[in-house]
């Protein structure tokens, strides 16, 4: 097989983030960014499906030397926002929380433990397993719209902490970025905001 075609990753997320230019206003919000917190407490404390969610996002999007991972873009408070903003889909939600559930059952019918205490090997395994089944590539799909979003969003959003996702990148932002006063749900204009895979 000839690899000298194929990008890297930085190039892939360069490639997405110049497609979702235009869709800038991803409609993301959070009730705790937009109120100042900035201290990211999304992995204190946390229970299911938020343990595995987190897993599953940093197996999908790892740090390594020179980018950063789910956790460092905040990625895992980023989703949390979005299910708590005022235009989120209840559908979609209740889709990813039951996906959790339907991850777990595999691992646990094909490992014997649940998703998070997986090696790395088998997490793929399983992950490649529920590609397979239109729920699941759904679900993953959902899953990688989220840590784009979380990449490419606004801090003031939740997502993208201290703008590495944009550093990373080697993104400039328009300006003037969005100020916690005019967040997208405080301007009072209607929004529709899907992210059906």
């Amino acid at each position: 097989m000839n690899h000298s075609n194929l990008i890297n990753r930085r190039q892939f997320i360069q490639l997405l983030s110049a497609l979702s230019a235009s869709w800038s206003g991803t409609g993301i919000a959070s009730t705790k960014a937009v109120s100042g917190q900035n201290e990211d407490n999304s992995y204190k404390d946390l229970k299911e499906p938020w343990l595995t969610i987190a897993e599953v996002q940093e197996h999908l999007f790892p740090a390594d030397k020179t980018s950063p991972g789910a956790k460092d873009i905040n990625a895992l408070r980023f989703l949390r926002n979005m299910q708590q903003a005022p235009d989120s889909d209840t559908e979609e939600k209740d889709f990813i929380q039951k996906g959790v559930g339907w991850l777990n059952d595999l691992s646990v019918k094909n490992h014997q433990k649940v998703f998070r205490q997986l090696s790395s090997k088998d997490r793929e395994s399983v992950l490649r397993t529920i590609e397979g089944s239109r729920a699941g590539s759904r679900w993953l799909s959902l899953m990688m719209t989220s840590l784009i979003e979380a990449l490419l969003s606004d801090p003031v959003y939740g997502g993208n902490q201290q703008a590495k996702g944009w550093k990373w990148l080697e993104h400039k932002p328009g300006f003037p970025t969005p100020t916690l006063d005019k967040v997208y749900f405080k301007l009072n204009r209607p929004s529709h905001r899907r992210t059906k895979a």
